[in-house]
């Protein structure tokens, strides 16, 4: 019997889960622009400690044993034809490749400052845009982070906490930032903040430069009515997403250009598509992303190739995890209740990373890359 063919689109932090819980059930083809896992989680480390982000967050799909049996394809996705079930694929090379599925699972993700783009990358293009990042904070005596998000959190809260020397700014838009959180989350994060010598400015509404998705200078001008602030750099991380879709037809997106989604993960108008994480209409908070939907979504794949019942996706009513990630006193991190729990700083490197997380969310990380294997070819 020939098994289902399914091409997961974007092999991002949700798409490489889901390629993996899939991976011993059918013949399956991920598609990336970048050629590992370049995660959109945890700026503040990236931004502030590239290398330790590195170990983490930044891992070639051929480090993954689960996803031995999955062929990655590096390229960017130009367009799907729906009648005939393909997608297609510009590779660096400047060729073309379609490739043919039973299922598709888009997993493309959005546009979010300069951090998440969807351009295609070679190995050493993202190590230069790690450091060059870096290296222009550590030259800067001023600092200014736009945005109330948990990302403008993350970038302030890092690099108070690394130059502490610095002068650091924060500015948001509300009363408080972290609106997506639950309140207690603020308020903890608040306090480490102030600890950290951080100037919080609220009310602080920013007239958006033509390139707010990159690291600029100041001056920040403020539709607000406050006088105009000079820093540089200014780190923009104001939450405008975008997401990566030009590629899909109209009719699978809703007005804002999101794949449109049922509460199985499912495409009203195409039975055989998928989406999930922040390209996925889902809830207002976009929340498969974040809340471990893509063994929701393997299963519902399954059941959907196999004639049965398909599960509900359940969002949460406030964001979770971590904030500031790994920190000297270990990690953080809030559930929807905005109560925090933390891993001490003795169990990153002994149980979360090599346990928890590599072995048991990833099903095994290999410590260096394969030598070429062609069950897990890249082309």
């Amino acid at each position: 019997m020939t098994r289902p063919r399914i091409v997961v689109a974007g092999l991002g932090d949700t798409g490489l889960l889901t390629a993996i819980h899939l991976a011993r059930h059918a013949d399956v083809v991920g598609i990336s622009s970048k050629p590992g896992l370049v995660s959109g989680q945890e700026l503040g480390v990236r931004l502030t400690r590239p290398d330790d982000w590195a170990t983490r967050y930044w891992v070639p799909f051929d480090r993954y044993r689960r996803l031995d049996g999955v062929r990655t394809v590096h390229g960017s996705l130009t367009g799907l034809d729906p009648d005939a079930r393909t997608v297609s694929v510009a590779r660096p090379d400047g060729t073309d490749a379609a490739e043919p599925y039973d299922v598709l699972i888009v997993a493309t993700g959005v546009r979010n400052g300069f951090w998440r783009r969807p351009h295609v990358e070679t190995p050493s293009e993202v190590h230069a845009g790690l450091h060059a990042a870096h290296e222009r904070l550590a030259a800067a005596g001023s600092i200014a982070v736009i945005g109330g998000g948990a990302a403008a959190v993350s970038a302030v809260g890092n690099v108070a906490l690394t130059w502490p020397d610095k002068n650091v700014r924060l500015y948001f838009p509300g009363e408080v930032a972290l609106p997506q959180h639950h309140p207690r989350v603020w308020r903890a994060v608040r306090r480490m903040l102030d600890e950290r010598g951080v100037r919080v400015h609220s009310r602080h509404r920013a007239v958006l430069p033509s390139e707010f998705d990159r690291i600029t200078e100041g001056p920040v001008e403020w539709s607000t009515g406050q006088p105009a602030t000079t820093a540089d750099p200014v780190i923009w991380a104001v939450g405008k997403v975008q997401p990566n879709t030009g590629w899909l037809p109209a009719e699978l997106l809703d007005g804002e250009g999101f794949v449109r989604v049922g509460r199985h993960l499912r495409a009203p108008s195409n039975p055989e598509v998928f989406a999930i994480g922040d390209v996925a209409a889902t809830d207002p908070l976009r929340s498969s992303a974040r809340n471990r939907a893509d063994r929701l979504l393997a299963h519902n794949v399954r059941a959907h190739l196999a004639g049965r019942p398909l599960r509900s996706y359940e969002p949460p009513r406030h964001r979770w995890g971590s904030v500031l990630g790994v920190q000297p006193n270990g990690l953080e991190v809030f559930a929807p209740s905005g109560h925090g729990f933390r891993f001490p700083s003795w169990t990153i490197e002994t149980v979360l990373w090599p346990l928890i997380v590599r072995h048991g969310i990833y099903g095994g990380v290999r410590r260096t890359p394969l030598p070429a294997n062609p069950g897990h070819a890249t082309r």
